[in-house]
């Protein structure tokens, strides 16, 4: 059963203009975040709230993707684009983050683009991301964090009304996100441009610990 639907039922609605308004924003970064991970061949990738499927072109064919999200209009969208260009290497399913079905140590790569200010119980999607992937698998993240300059933080917090309606709020920090997180080891965190309110962050899960030789 799907619960904890995405909080704000705009965006459902905005499926048919959600390329339009966000493709400038988030589809370039997304792509090259995924272009620079060099996945190898026979890897098995998860994404996260896939939307429309803006950051699909990036994936390479040599790789197994699966993409989920919680809105069925958005998935109609994206299958569309999987139809066209004939992607055999995409498989897209309704599912909700918080509650995956794929069984433990699944993908050696999951992604959630713009999702950790989105669902409402961050720690829950952090044990599941945690869970479906691999020991020694990669786990890539992108969202907006809240800024360490107090300035910054609360100018930003003026726009809380207006991303409330959008379905995500403003004040998730790097540290309580690192928390959640655990045991995953953050390896790299940058953003693609200095105005840039967005960060990427990539950690790995811990591999499994070598047994001692007979």
């Amino acid at each position: 059963m799907l619960t904890h639907p995405h909080r704000s039922a705009f965006y459902h609605g905005l499926s048919n203009l959600y390329d339009a308004i966000f493709s400038p924003f988030f589809q370039a970064r997304a792509q090259a975040t995924i272009r620079s991970l060099n996945i190898p061949p026979g890897s098995k990738v998860l994404e996260l709230g896939v939307g429309t499927g803006l950051s699909l072109d990036a994936y390479p064919s040599h790789a197994q993707v699966v993409g989920v999200d919680l809105s069925e209009d958005m998935l109609a969208h994206a299958r569309r684009k999987v139809a066209q260009r004939q992607w055999t290497h995409i498989e897209l399913l309704r599912m909700n983050a918080l509650e995956l079905t794929f069984p433990d140590e699944t993908f050696d790569y999951v992604m959630a683009f713009h999702l950790l200010t989105v669902v409402p119980d961050l720690p829950q999607l952090m044990r599941q991301i945690v869970r479906v992937c691999r020991p020694g698998g990669t786990v890539v993240l992108i969202n907006h964090l809240r800024s360490e300059r107090r300035w910054l933080a609360a100018l930003v917090d003026c726009l809380s009304p207006i991303t409330h309606l959008l379905g995500w709020h403003t004040k998730l920090s790097f540290a309580e996100l690192e928390r959640a997180a655990q045991p995953l080891v953050f390896v790299r965190r940058y953003k693609t441009s200095p105005r840039s309110l967005f960060t990427v962050m990539i950690a790995r899960k811990p591999p499994l610990p070598q047994l001692p030789a007979a």
